[in-house]
């Protein structure tokens, strides 16, 4: 029989990062070397080097827009406007139905028709006077 306990283990993670963390840092240390070490470069200038004079172009325009031309009004013209007003006023039937509608034969479709006529503002009773000219139901249509 085998012993389960004799079996190999295999290694902790913080054992494993005690080879892993060393090799990264001697990773970093010899790109740093060879990076310092290489070319050099001649674009700096030495710090006592004699100031050279530099030329600097600076280019402006200026456009100034011509503004249109303002309108005047020379003439004047005076017109005359007709107006047509037209008046419709239907006959109802006689007989009251008790539908809100007040006495008489006169029947208004709406509050232009009664101002048309020149009979606004009705009141209820008044020949003419119907509920759907009234809106608040006060009694007073097309106020």
């Amino acid at each position: 029989m085998t012993n389960p306990y004799n079996q190999p283990r295999p290694a902790p993670r913080w054992a494993r990062k005690r080879y892993v963390l060393p090799a990264l840092g001697l990773a970093f240390l010899l790109g740093i070397g060879a990076g310092a070490g290489g070319q050099t470069t001649t674009d700096a200038e030495p710090a006592a080097a004699k100031p050279r004079p530099t030329v600097t172009v600076t280019a402006t325009t200026t456009t100034t827009a011509e503004p249109e031309p303002a309108v005047t009004v020379t003439a004047t013209e005076t017109t005359k406007v007709k107006v047509k007003v037209t008046k419709t006023v239907t006959a109802e039937p006689a007989a009251d139905t008790g539908g809100g509608s007040g006495g008489g034969s006169v029947y208004y479709a709406n509050c232009d028709a009664a101002r048309a006529a020149g009979a606004a503002p009705v009141y209820r009773g008044d020949p003419g006077y119907g509920s759907h000219l009234d809106r608040d139901g006060d009694g007073v249509a097309c106020e």
